[in-house]
């Protein structure tokens, strides 16, 4: 296993003259500064390939001169090491080559910033019509740019009047049903196809982005603290976890050193939403079964642990909570332990629930040996997450990345190989219950003390990363000598995992559908920023 300094070494003998290695032991970071060219998907298969790094993510940023793209890459084995893959190219020249075919797991990304930036990733497969839809919008839009008109975009709107969803399936009696984007209550807006020729899907196709917000768009020129509340608010159920990955970008960027009171506290609120968020998905996977008493005790335990948030930090959803330097409220010692008992007690609760399902034989059947995704397959696409844990995939940030004070906790990461509804649903109850073991031991690291510090800021760029309820999220974040945010990228665990989510519902029947979409536990808002 490579150390920083041997990375460095074996990729500039590797391509001598063409790649420029430079180290980081701070973060620690081996950044590789690579030509546009056909060495890059090279590069990639080697880090990716024989040094066994996960690829985290893609960061393009328009410079006043040339193109900047940074492909991040992390270690789950040995101790934590990040890798950077550095592109530049002149603003005339808008064009990379793909490393789709070397990382899947990068399709989603390079489509994303075709879409938004209208940069060309020449080898990649399909292009286009991805988070602006050609129903709604003509090509080269691409409002992440400097230059980006938003009157002159909307005044020549163009779109394609006769676009259609692109068929896969032409076998005698083949039909393409389509589901949503329009739904009763609070779902988010997503259409899926279905195409079939049977009773089986033979191929779902998601098709989101109706509700794209461009907060990243909109994060450029603010200051931190306006930008705090866009990394926070974006996707509710899971704001402690971005708001965090933020705050610690902004961290890094101004060398701040939090008190130990507020790492600990950091850790309990995080284990607190990871709860709350793990029994809401049970409620949801009991709901899609048709089991109502069971999705009713799951609703009142999720109720009960929204309401011990809200007594414990003065939100439901934990808002207004996390800032750079720390907390904005401390918690006293004896709230906190009361607010432990009280997660003890609700996880009783939830396990004698977990006790009563795995008895229910029409709850089992719609579960076992249903959505399967292969490891292999969740290999390929880079699954995080619950929905990655539950086909082999580990990776937990909180042990290859540790941040906050997690290395000091014990605690085990549930791992399932089947990689079906009910592995899902077993790593989902394994998680709550390792999220309330991780609660128990809080109470005993807090030190008495201040739980923020004043952040000077200053010019740089960072990057924050948080194991997030649903998988690991990266925050990207550049800010100039005032402190106003020049760049901010959003990667979040939802906008991996729908790229997988095919897999689990493809082979399977129409009535499985539903329940295939619960057990994954995506979020819509979270993927549509």
């Amino acid at each position: 296993m490579l150390n920083l300094a041997g990375m460095a070494a074996e990729a500039e003998q590797n391509w001598p003259g063409l790649v420029q290695a430079w180290v980081d032991r701070r973060t620690p970071l081996c950044e590789l500064r690579c030509p546009p060219s056909e060495i890059l998907p090279e590069v990639v298969h080697w880090v990716v390939d024989e040094l066994l790094f996960r690829f985290a993510g893609l960061i393009v940023e328009q410079e006043p001169q040339e193109w900047d793209l940074r492909y991040l890459f992390y270690s789950i084995q040995g101790p934590p090491r990040w890798a950077r893959l550095r592109v530049r190219q002149p603003l005339d020249t808008p064009k990379f080559p793909s490393i789709s075919p070397q990382v899947h797991a990068a399709d989603w990304y390079e489509r994303e910033a075709e879409d938004l930036y209208g940069v060309t990733f020449e080898g990649h497969p399909r292009l286009g019509d991805f988070v602006l839809h050609d129903d709604l919008w003509q090509e080269a839009v691409a409002p992440m740019r400097r230059d980006f008109d938003e009157k002159a975009a909307l005044a020549e709107r163009r779109p394609d009047l006769d676009w259609k969803f692109r068929r896969i399936v032409h076998d005698p009696g083949a039909f393409a049903m389509p589901v949503g984007p329009i739904y009763s209550g609070v779902t988010e807006s997503v259409q899926f196809l279905l195409e079939t020729v049977g009773e089986d899907v033979i191929r779902a196709f998601p098709r989101l982005f109706y509700k794209y917000r461009a907060i990243e768009k909109i994060a450029e020129g603010r200051n931190v603290d306006g930008c705090l509340l866009l990394a926070e608010r974006f996707a509710a159920t899971t704001a402690f976890a971005h708001a965090l990955a933020y705050c610690q970008a902004v961290e890094t960027i101004c060398r701040v050193k939090l008190p130990p009171r507020a790492h600990a506290l950091r850790v309990l609120v995080s284990e607190l939403e990871r709860f709350r968020h793990h029994v809401g998905v049970i409620h949801d996977i009991c709901e899609s079964t048709g089991l109502s008493v069971a999705a009713s005790q799951a609703a009142i335990l999720e109720e009960d642990l929204l309401r011990l948030s809200g007594d414990l930090t003065g939100h439901r959803y934990l808002f207004g909570l996390a800032i750079p330097g720390g907390l904005s409220r401390n918690l006293k010692d004896a709230d906190c332990i009361d607010a432990v008992e009280m997660a003890v007690k609700i996880l009783k609760r939830l396990q004698e629930l977990d006790d009563g399902l795995r008895y229910s034989s029409s709850f089992l059947d719609r579960l076992e040996g249903v959505g399967i995704i292969s490891p292999g397959k969740a290999w390929e696409f880079g699954l995080v997450g619950p929905m990655g844990r539950a086909s082999g995939l580990g990776g937990d940030l909180r042990k290859a990345q540790p941040y906050a004070s997690y290395e000091h906790f014990e605690f085990d990461v549930p791992l399932e190989s089947e990689g079906d509804g009910f592995a899902r649903l077993r790593v989902l109850m394994a998680e709550a219950a390792q999220s309330v073991r991780i609660l128990c031991q809080v109470p005993v690291r807090l030190e008495a003390g201040d739980v923020a510090v004043g952040v000077s800021l200053q010019s740089g760029r960072a990057l924050g990363w948080v194991e997030a309820p649903r998988g690991a999220t990266f925050h990207g974040l550049h800010l100039d000598e005032s402190g106003v945010v020049l760049r901010y990228r959003m990667i979040t665990p939802s906008f991996v995992n729908w790229h997988g989510f095919h897999l689990a519902a493809e082979n399977f029947a129409f009535q499985d559908f539903p329940i295939i979409l619960a057990t994954v536990g995506l979020s819509a808002t979270e993927n549509d920023r």
